[in-house]
């Protein structure tokens, strides 16, 4: 069965060349919107909606 793999806001931060406090600011605004679930204190990415932001392409700039 396939598994999908998540990323802490850390390892996602890292994948994407961004500071960690960039993800969680992303997080609450309207811009730059990647879909992530809280697991207690724990925020996760799923892999594949971190890929296809990168696919997209995304704009240093706002």
């Amino acid at each position: 069965m396939f598994e999908k793999q998540y990323l802490t806001r850390k390892e996602a931060a890292e994948y994407l060349r961004v500071k960690p406090q960039t993800l969680a600011k992303w997080a609450c605004t309207r811009f730059r919107k990647i879909p992530y679930c809280k697991v207690g204190s724990r925020v996760l990415y799923d892999y594949d909606d971190i890929q296809a932001f990168v696919k997209e392409g995304y704009n240093d700039n706002i």
